[in-house]
């Protein structure tokens, strides 16, 4: 006999399982289905090469919310941050620019290069940390509908005002400017130096299929500026044993509660009787029933890969295909045999230890994302490299070291075709030139190197096109129009269906709030108020 659940979630990506941990907790009989043998989606950690652990998706933890973290009580699961500080951009005639978490060491590093960036640093940092606070206390609020009249909804719509209004009319003015600005036009406000204004303007095109010049792109810098690590606010750190120590944490919370996970459990279609999702069918005939279906698929994979087109409204239809996702990154992880020496930074110089990048100019980023745009990877990319080795001796042996290293831009489809096996490779062997330009050793500690192209991602984890937040965080993408105007609240076209991914508000990175905030108005929609955890709105 069949077993009906109360809920059925579709994807063990971190927003899926931090989804299910939640009602488990409330006390539904919760069944996750996840496509690939392994939990974690893009959180995951795999040893591809024996001894080293690579996390070959997702790779540095700042974003989760701490509220999460308390409340499905993770580093009881074992989930342990590792902070890491500062990075550095090489310059191509032989320098450096090195970001230092202490302020009087970053001063005089910004004076070396330019006594007016080193004056312009504070305002510079003052600025952004009021456009952070601002919208850190709506990342675990549902975005109001601003169409309706509803209590609820007209209460978030004044809360939502009165953020924005204590701003006063000059801050609003400058906020509703800097949502729609560009990294580049924002970062040449404060700043003359190019190495400088490079270093800080990497935060705003990772993972987003726009150039330095491209306007929205200043608040995907702010994206990244509102993680916090150990209670400080903009810090990074590493999961110890990788980021799929995150989705571990997780699940073993979620199994604690008594939730079910299923690994190779390929769903093809959502189960919709009399205009209501009733379960899911597996690739493999099995079918499973629950009362509610929540989705952790980004939005064009839910809607028309998931269900038949007869099922939804073409309203839904056609907004999922304009839905813009566009993929642009890659990514390499390589097993190398010692720590790389970079001659530019002085001995046993603490920035070997963080964000290591390449691209000294905004001129040089702008010609990458122009690569992009041609259909082929760029020929001078936008590297994140880190070795998180040297922080957490857990990633290789003794001695050894792992990198992980990000790339910009690279597209989910050639302009010659289809992604071939030698194409990659070439796009590997690109990202490998750059960095043995500024290591001359680099190349010979290489043991192995997986390279991932917006392909695999597709293929592999399930990310359309590639494109790591589910969907590009672009001004007419946010909040109540995340994923679309009308499907903001996390809930579906039909009674019985949720999301809960990156594809919905507030967006993409190892944050685990759309999970819960799904959670939340399921919870709501059940009537269970009392089962919503404490530090979340529930009104």
């Amino acid at each position: 006999m069949m077993k009906q659940y109360d809920a059925i979630v579709i994807g063990a990506g971190h927003n899926g399982l931090c989804n299910a941990a939640y009602l488990a907790k409330a006390g539904l009989d919760v069944l996750v289905l996840e496509r690939n043998p392994h939990i974690g989606g893009a959180s995951v950690s795999r040893e591809l090469y024996p001894g080293w652990t690579y996390s070959n998706c997702s790779y540095v933890c700042s974003l989760l919310r701490p509220e999460i973290s308390r409340d499905l009580e993770l580093p009881k699961h074992g989930l342990q941050v590792v902070p890491y500080h500062g990075g550095v951009t090489f310059t191509q005639d032989g320098d450096y620019f090195g970001n230092y978490p202490d302020e009087e060491r970053q001063l005089r590093e910004m004076a070396r290069h330019s006594p007016r960036d080193a004056s312009a640093h504070q305002r510079f940092e003052v600025d952004v940390m009021k456009q952070t606070r601002l919208i850190r206390q709506f990342l675990l609020k549902t975005p109001p509908d601003p169409t309706s009249f509803k209590p609820r909804e007209l209460k978030g719509l004044l809360e939502l005002a009165a953020a924005f209004t204590e701003l006063g009319e000059e801050g609003l003015l400058d906020t509703l400017r800097f949502w729609t600005l560009s990294i580049g036009d924002f970062l040449d406000e404060y700043f003359e130096t190019d190495v400088i204004k490079a270093h800080m303007s990497g935060s705003g095109i990772i993972g987003t299929a726009l150039g330095v010049y491209s306007p929205g792109t200043a608040y995907v810098l702010l994206h990244h500026y509102m993680g916090e690590v150990d209670g400080s606010v903009g810090a990074w750190g590493f999961a110890r044993g990788g980021m799929g120590a995150v989705a571990n944490a997780l699940a073993s919370s979620f199994l604690a509660h008594g939730g079910e996970i299923l690994c190779a459990a390929d769903v093809r279609r959502i189960i919709v009787e009399k205009g209501r999702a009733v379960g899911v069918a597996l690739a493999n005939g099995d079918e499973h029933r629950a009362g509610i279906v929540v989705s952790n698929l980004d939005p064009k994979r839910t809607f028309l890969q998931c269900f038949d087109a007869g099922d939804l409204p073409a309203e839904v239809r056609t907004r999922a295909k304009n839905f813009k996702i566009r993929g642009s990154s890659g990514k390499l992880n390589i097993a190398l045999d010692g720590l790389p020496t970079f001659p530019a930074l002085p001995k046993h110089s603490p920035l070997v230890l963080a964000d290591m990048h390449f691209s000294d100019s905004l001129a040089r980023l702008e010609r990458a994302y122009d690569d992009w745009k041609a259909g082929t990877w760029s020929q001078d990319p936008y590297l994140d490299m880190l070795i998180p080795s040297t922080v957490d001796p857990t990633m290789a042996p003794p001695g050894k070291h792992m990198m992980t290293v990000f790339v910009q831009y690279c597209p989910p489809t050639l302009a010659s075709g289809p992604w071939t096996p030698e194409a990659r490779a070439a796009f590997g062997q690109t990202v490998i030139d750059q960095i043995a330009q500024y290591s001359p050793d680099f190349k010979s500690l290489i043991l192995d190197c997986e390279v991932r192209t917006p392909k695999e991602l597709e293929d592999e984890v399930g990310l359309t096109e590639g494109n790591i937040f589910q969907g590009e965080l672009t001004f007419d993408q946010l909040l109540f129009n995340r994923p679309f105007p009308g499907y903001a609240q996390y809930r579906g076209p039909l009674p019985g269906l949720y999301l809960c991914g990156s594809g919905t508000h507030p967006g993409g990175g190892v944050m685990a709030a759309p999970g819960a905030n799904a959670a939340r108005e399921i919870l709501r929609d059940l009537r269970r108020p009392n089962t919503v955890p404490p530090g979340y709105p529930n009104d």
